[in-house]
């Protein structure tokens, strides 16, 4: 990407940062002040910020924001706990309080509150380089799939993992916009991802990249693989478990049944941060059940311009609305990670994780 890299979260003076407010997007581009415990909490728990790397650096920040008037053991230990039961399935949250938490109670109250900044910047910028090094990875795996220039790369994700949902370029985006950069002709599939669309977030940002897409609606991602019009699929993680094993957003492992089907290529791309070497196997990640209204209701944009929320199934209506779905590690061709690739494995993650054997 020649232009500057975008965030979607960023300091704005002392004691504040700022956030992409994505419950807005893709119609609006609002920045979001952040100035307290219950903002921050707020904010990761209405999916303003989502994306399980940006929730973890999200939440390094909410607690630095909490302890800027009293650092005490009681404010840290409460914040923490706050935070920590406001999504239960994303890895990348527990991860980051649970960094922040060693890193502060080894220090005196009265140092905790600038040294919080200090280790919730060094956690964002480390996602962000974490994001440059898994676009590099993948593209060496899009180089060995790419075409004559004449035929563009078909690829497809699900969900939201580019920088919307991290702190630069993404995880499963991240190759795409390095084939992008390189001059490879890319072409990207980009599911809807019913209920809360965040495909839609997708195609806004290839839109401003310049990467040629087009949307479908979840249900057609079948029919282009049997068609024989995908030659891989690239998609984030919000934990993967030490067998390899990945939760995702929900629909992810309908493709991943479908790309198994026709032998095609299904890659997952994830940092450090969001594998749980403590978690045995996906059967063991808590899938997060969320208010049914994200079903019945449905926002967009009326011919007048106003962003709208609309009532599209009645209320007495029953809904099962899982944010999530488990894809065993045997349909994942590779996991993409910031050291490098890998099998699906626990083997392979330990080649390139070996701490993860005390985790």
């Amino acid at each position: 990407m020649n232009a500057p890299v975008p965030r979607p979260i960023r300091r704005s003076g002392e004691d504040r940062v700022e956030i992409l407010d994505q419950t807005r997007l893709p119609h609006e581009r609002r920045w979001l002040a952040l100035q307290n415990l219950a903002a921050v909490s707020h904010a990761i728990r209405a999916m303003q910020v989502r994306g399980a790397p940006l929730i973890g650096v999200t939440a390094a920040y909410g607690l630095a924001l909490a302890l800027a008037k009293d650092a005490s053991d009681t404010t840290l230990a409460a914040a923490f706990a706050e935070l920590a039961a406001t999504r239960p399935t994303a890895v990348n949250l527990h991860w980051a309080l649970r960094r922040m938490r060693q890193h502060l109670q080894a220090l005196p109250p009265e140092a905790r509150h600038d040294a919080a900044w200090r280790e919730a910047d060094a956690i964002a910028g480390e996602d962000a380089a974490q994001n440059r090094a898994i676009g590099q990875h993948g593209l060496a795996l899009l180089r060995q799939l790419a075409h004559p220039p004449a035929r563009p790369l078909q690829l497809m994700t699900h969900c939201n993992a580019g920088w919307l949902a991290t702190v630069e370029q993404g995880t499963a985006l991240a190759p795409i916009y390095a084939a992008h950069a390189a001059g490879m002709a890319t072409h990207v599939w980009v599911s809807e991802t019913r209920p809360r669309n965040q495909g839609l977030l997708t195609a806004w940002e290839l839109r401003e990249a310049g990467v040629p897409h087009t949307v479908i609606a979840d249900n057609a991602a079948g029919l282009l693989m049997l068609q024989g019009q995908v030659d891989a699929v690239i998609t984030g993680a919000d934990r993967v478990a030490a067998n390899g094993d990945v939760v995702n957003k929900v629909g992810t492992f309908l493709k991943a049944l479908a790309a198994a089907h026709r032998g095609i290529p299904f890659y997952v791309a994830a940092p450090g941060s969001t594998l749980d070497f403590a978690c045995p196997e996906g059967a063991d990640i808590p899938i997060e059940e969320r208010d049914g209204d994200e079903l019945r209701q449905v926002t967009g944009q009326d011919a007048e311009g106003h962003v709208r929320r609309l009532t599209q199934l009645a209320g007495a209506e029953a809904v099962c609305n899982p944010a999530f779905d488990l894809t065993p590690a045997a349909l994942v061709t590779a996991l993409i990670t910031e050291r490098g690739v890998c099998p699906a494995s626990r083997e392979g993650l330990l080649a390139l994780y070996p701490a993860g054997r005390h985790g």
